[in-house]
């Protein structure tokens, strides 16, 4: 029986599946909790293959970021994910919050750019970068 693959580069994907990255999509976000079940949210995600990055804009005191920062500095092992009908994208790897002002506003200008508003002020807000290792899908 052959199986089917949908495993992509996450630093070099097809035009198709960034192409799906680059629509208007809800996401999820599952992280950990302390006690290993998964904890997922919707989301905005973008995604940067030539930084090999995604990122999720949120405010510091939520629970995904909790989580995130509860797994250390070996950073948090997450996954987000999208579906349209029969078109669906997942991107794994190991996330990190991140502060600096300069970061946080390359994360709202790209999503400004994918969801087509700029979120309001936050000086709370904080971005959770996710360091890509991996990519599967079918755009």
């Amino acid at each position: 029986m052959a199986t089917t693959t949908y495993s992509i580069d996450p630093g070099a994907p097809d035009p198709a599946y960034l192409g799906f990255w680059q629509e208007r999509h809800l996401c999820t976000l599952t992280t950990l909790r302390p006690d290993g079940t998964p904890h997922v949210v919707p989301v905005g995600v973008t995604y940067d293959p030539e930084a090999r990055l995604a990122r999720v804009i949120t405010d510091k005191a939520s629970a995904k970021v909790g989580h995130v920062l509860t797994a250390g500095e070996q950073g948090a092992p997450v996954a987000v994910c999208q579906v349209d009908g029969r078109r669906w994208a997942t991107l794994e790897g190991r996330a990190f919050v991140r502060t600096e002002p300069e970061r946080v506003a390359e994360a709202v200008r790209r999503y400004a750019e994918r969801y087509g508003r700029t979120p309001g002020p936050n000086p709370s807000r904080v971005v959770i970068e996710i360091e890509l290792t991996r990519a599967l899908g079918r755009g």
